[in-house]
């Protein structure tokens, strides 16, 4: 039994990047900002160009996987942030996508847009922004 847990443990998950198109201007982000663009708090990056982040649906594991590993949040968590601010009309959740693909095809007609996707499904066209503590 202890072999079956230890196993089950070493299961890698896939690793979620943050990604925009190859013509986005945005090139690196601190945690602290990315954190900020998905809470709906920044919209615009410091002399930098407005920033609309994209989302995938919150049952996807993407979804899960990137607010857990970038914001340290959870989707009930999040859930609940949107729904505050919704509420008192001081903000809209970002605009979810309902697949890898779909974000590819989103983020390369937005060079404003950043989004997320699991690094083996990253296409021509788009890359990695480094996101730094």
């Amino acid at each position: 039994m202890t072999g079956l847990l230890s196993a089950m443990g070493s299961l890698s998950w896939a690793e979620i990047v943050v990604v925009a198109s190859q013509e986005s201007p945005v090139r690196e982000l601190t945690a602290v900002q990315l954190t900020d663009i998905y809470l709906g708090r920044l919209t615009r990056l410091p002399g930098g160009p407005a920033v609309l982040p994209l989302d995938q649906v919150e049952h996807s594991s993407a979804h899960r996987e990137f607010y857990q590993q970038y914001l340290g949040r959870t989707p009930a968590q999040i859930r609940s942030h949107w729904s505050r601010l919704i509420f008192t009309g001081r903000g809209q959740p970002p605009k979810a996508v309902s697949s890898d693909a779909a974000m590819a095809e989103a983020l390369k007609r937005n060079p404003n847009a950043i989004g997320y996707m699991d690094s083996e499904t990253l296409p021509e066209g788009l890359r990695v922004i480094d996101v730094e503590s």
